[in-house]
């Protein structure tokens, strides 16, 4: 009788766990689920999204231990070049997609939004005049694209100034190259100045400017702006855009801080371009763990990037991202 007492004890115990496991809230990632994610995932390209990939990866890990992450910088051309080699699993791409590489089979997704920056030297002999009077489009493509103007004091409307104006450019295929070339009037990367000094990498880019009084370039947002400290790189300037052409600069063309340059761009008060989405792209549609990662990179992810620097896909973007992916 004890046995059978003990027995009917033990089920009465069972059923109600069973109940209180049933009647348990739902959570996002259940453990057993993340479990069954595994592999290394393969990325490279945009200098722009990189920085953002890492802290993705990073926490995905977390969530999914048995999800491994290889991500390398290297510029847009090369993301879009190693994807549709199949080299790597995803190609960070931080231009619109062209037509001819969605025919060779890249399959993309936007994921986030920022933009494309003038920068110079804080060292440079007419800064004064050009934080009061910014720097028009028309006046950005005579420096950049036709080469017209080629000193400082010809840019502020300032004829005792002689000193040359020095343009660097990216000497790698790269995504802010071409939207800063849209932006002045061309239409891809080797529209810019022939004669601009070129300069590998967006790290290098940035370093080589700031050493340099005379010099101008350009730069994605979190490579001038250091989200850090939620300043401007030291030793760098962002000089403003007039837009209007006026000669007369605005407060809210002017962008001292992270937070200055994100609520811009996320406003749509900074041009568009150089105001531009990255992009993620996939050697045709996505599946399995990657395919998870994106959907991850478009729900909980996006959360994360404010605090980063970037600009969050609105509900409709971020919907139709969703969609696009699953």
């Amino acid at each position: 009788m004890k046995n059978m007492f003990f027995k009917l004890l033990s089920l009465v115990v069972v059923g109600m766990l069973a109940l209180t496991a049933c009647g348990g809230p739902a959570t996002a990632t259940p453990a057993s689920s993340a479990s069954q994610l595994s592999g290394t995932i393969n990325i490279s390209g945009a200098f722009a999204l990189y920085p953002m990939m890492t802290v993705w990866a990073a926490d995905f890990t977390k969530l999914n231990p048995n999800v491994q992450f290889n991500v390398q910088a290297g510029g847009a051309g090369k993301g879009m070049t190693d994807a549709l080699a199949g080299a790597v699993d995803i190609g960070m791409v931080s231009r619109a997609i062209q037509p001819a590489e969605e025919a060779k089979g890249a399959y993309w997704v936007s994921v986030a939004k920022d933009a494309v920056f003038p920068v110079i030297s804080a060292q440079n002999p007419v800064l004064a005049d050009l934080m009061a009077k910014g720097i028009s489009p028309a006046m950005f493509k005579k420096i950049f694209i036709t080469g017209e103007v080629t000193t400082w004091g010809q840019a502020v409307g300032n004829s005792q100034n002689t000193d040359a104006i020095h343009v660097y450019t990216r000497s790698d295929s790269a995504g802010a190259a071409d939207e800063w070339a849209l932006f002045c009037g061309g239409k891809v990367q080797a529209d810019i100045l022939k004669t601009a000094i070129g300069v590998n990498g967006e790290p290098a880019l940035v370093d080589t400017v700031i050493k340099d009084p005379l010099g101008i370039a350009y730069s994605n947002l979190n490579s001038v702006f250091d989200v850090t400290s939620g300043k401007i790189v030291s030793g760098a300037v962002v000089p403003p855009i007039d837009v209007s052409g006026t000669g007369q600069v605005t407060p809210d063309e002017v962008y001292k801080t992270t937070a200055d340059a994100v609520n811009a761009v996320a406003a749509g008060k900074y041009p568009s371009p150089p105001a531009r989405f990255e992009n993620l792209v996939t050697k045709g549609k996505p599946a399995g763990v990657v395919q998870a990662f994106l959907v991850w990179i478009l729900t909980d992810g996006q959360k994360e990037l404010s605090q980063a620097g970037y600009v969050p896909l609105t509900p409709d973007q971020q919907a139709a991202a969703l969609a696009k992916v699953k």
